[in-house]
Parts: structure tokens; C-alpha cells; sequence
């Protein structure tokens, strides 16, 4: 089978989360056979669905969330994917050791079980984000895993906006690039930027379609979840809307922002090889002039 022969279809879980991590695996579990029964190979699962967004505080309790990889989510996972013989995409809070913790994906391919680990690479940390608290940055590098069906890039969330991790992956030979993601509106600002915050979202990840020649799908999880101990209504409403973006840039498919929902898209990885030839940056990129993007920043003194 040549390139332009190879299709996968592939299945988004955007879902709410709610205070039981064990209701929320089940769910998660449920979803994902949807997602199959629609004829989905590959799932993926938005960020930390195990759990609501704990990191909207700073508090020593939520590390009681965390769990080791392998542990019991990467075993559910695994289990199931053996069953239905698919590639899931699972997001965890690992536990690696007492005092360290990574914002981690599982990459887990039907029978051969756990068979890739990334780290969440940049950790952000801002009003109702704090995950510096929380997460150790990854140390893995950046990685791309041959699968049964495809080859496929892990990165997550705030990842999202950095050009120089989709490059990274996408040159490691990704042919998806997979973000589970976490994002959506503080309700307070919702009015006067939630629009231009969402639309700025969805731009950056079919800007990495285009760049990088390749398909992009972005998954998140959707509906209000409240800051523990806000009097005043504080939270994140998250905005769903989760989509997958083709290698011209092209929206395939996009979920409500309101709602749970399991989408299925069928990729036609030949379209990778047919966009690269017609916009060949990879070809024209001039590898012997970027040194300076190791810098923080350029001092032009």
C-alpha cells in the first residue's frame, strides 16, 4: 500500500467532567466505544479527563489524583484497546515520583498495550491555570509514535501555541498531530473576548496543519466547572468545539461548543504527500539560518 492508498478514521471524545474520577473513566470508556462503533481506529481524549481542572488552584490535596504510567487509567485503556484493536489517546496526572508529577499521555495500539509516553512540554501558569504548581515539564522531548494505522504526534494543550513543537513533531515524522486540550473561557471575559479567544485557538492549530503539511486534531473537554471556593461564580467555561483541521488548513469537522460529543473524521493520509508537493516547506526551509531560534531572544545591539 502506497501513501496515497492509506486512510484512518479517527474519533474525537470531547466530554464534560465531572468530581468522581472513576464516573469520569467510565464515561470515557463508553465514549471511546462510540467512537469505534462509528468506525473510529484511533481515539483520543481531551487533557485530564480523569478529573475536573484541578489546576484552577493551587492545592496539595489534587496530587491525590495522581497515578503512576502503567497504572490503573493506562490499564483500563489498555485492556479496551486490546478488545476493539484500536490507538487511544489517553491523557493522565502521572505520578512518577514523590514530589514529581507530569501532565502526561499514554499512547496505547490495540494488542502491543502502552507503547509511548510523552510529557507535556510547556507548563503554563496563569489566573485559573496553574499548572506550574502542579507539573514537572517534559523530558522526553517530543515525540511521534508509529502506530498500527498511522504516525502520530502527542502534544497537549498549551503546547498548542508554540510553532516550534508542531515543527518538532511533525519532522519526527507525525503524520496527526493529537492535542487533547483544556481551554475555554473565563465567564467574566467572556463577553468582551471569548470570540476573538476561541477564534485565535482555532487559527494556531490550522496554522500547524498548514505549516507542517499534516492533519491536526484538537480535542478538548466542554462545560462549566466551577473554582473551589469562588463566592462569586468564578470557573472556566470550557468551549469544546473540538476539531480536526486537514493538511491544507481545511476545518473536516468541528464539534458544538455546548455539548458532548463524539466525532469521527476519515483521514486521508495521501493528502499529506499531494499538499507537500504543492506547498513544499519542507523542502524550502532554510535550516542553516534558524540558529537563533535557540535563543531566548535576539539582542540586535
Amino acid at each position: 500500500m502506497t501513501d496515497m492508498d492509506r486512510k484512518v478514521a479517527v474519533g474525537l471524545v470531547q466530554m464534560q467532567c465531572g468530581t468522581d474520577s472513576q464516573l469520569n473513566v467510565d464515561k470515557a470508556i463508553s465514549l471511546t466505544r462510540a467512537a469505534v462503533a462509528q468506525g473510529a481506529r484511533v481515539v483520543c481524549l481531551p487533557e485530564l479527563f480523569c478529573s475536573r481542572y484541578f489546576c484552577q488552584r493551587e492545592d496539595p490535596a489534587c496530587f491525590e489524583l495522581a497515578e503512576p504510567v502503567p497504572g490503573p487509567t493506562s490499564d483500563a485503556f489498555a485492556r479496551l484497546a486490546a478488545e476493539l484493536d484500536v490507538t487511544v489517546v489517553v491523557s493522565v496526572f502521572e505520578r512518577r515520583a514523590p514530589g514529581l508529577y507530569h501532565n502526561t499521555i499514554a499512547l496505547i495500539d490495540g494488542a502491543r498495550g502502552l507503547t509511548g509516553v510523552y510529557r507535556k512540554m510547556h507548563i503554563p501558569d496563569d489566573p485559573r491555570y496553574y499548572e506550574k504548581y502542579y507539573f514537572t515539564p517534559g523530558d522526553l522531548g517530543f515525540k511521534a509514535f508509529a502506530t498500527a494505522r498511522c504516525n502520530i504526534g502527542t502534544l497537549v494543550c498549551w503546547d498548542q501555541w508554540y510553532p516550534e513543537a508542531a515543527r518538532m513533531t511533525a519532522l519526527l515524522g507525525a503524520e496527526i498531530l493529537v492535542y487533547p486540550t483544556a481551554i475555554g473561557w473565563h465567564p467574566e471575559e467572556k463577553l468582551s473576548h471569548g470570540e476573538c479567544q476561541r477564534d485565535a485557538w482555532v487559527t494556531m492549530q490550522r496554522a500547524h496543519a498548514i505549516a507542517n503539511g499534516c492533519f491536526v486534531v484538537a480535542v478538548n473537554r466542554y462545560g462549566f466547572e466551577p473554582a473551589p471556593g469562588a463566592a462569586d461564580g468564578g470557573g472556566i467555561e470550557f468551549w469544546g468545539s473540538s476539531f480536526v483541521a486537514g493538511p491544507d488548513g481545511a476545518i473536516l469537522c468541528q464539534a458544538p461548543s455546548d455539548a458532548e460529543t463524539v466525532l469521527v473524521a476519515q483521514l486521508d493520509l495521501g493528502a499529506i504527500t499531494t499538499q507537500r508537493h504543492g506547498w513544499p516547506f519542507l523542502r524550502d526551509r532554510r535550516i542553516d539560518a534558524y540558529g537563533g531560534i535557540t535563543s531566548r531572544f535576539l539582542d540586535r545591539s
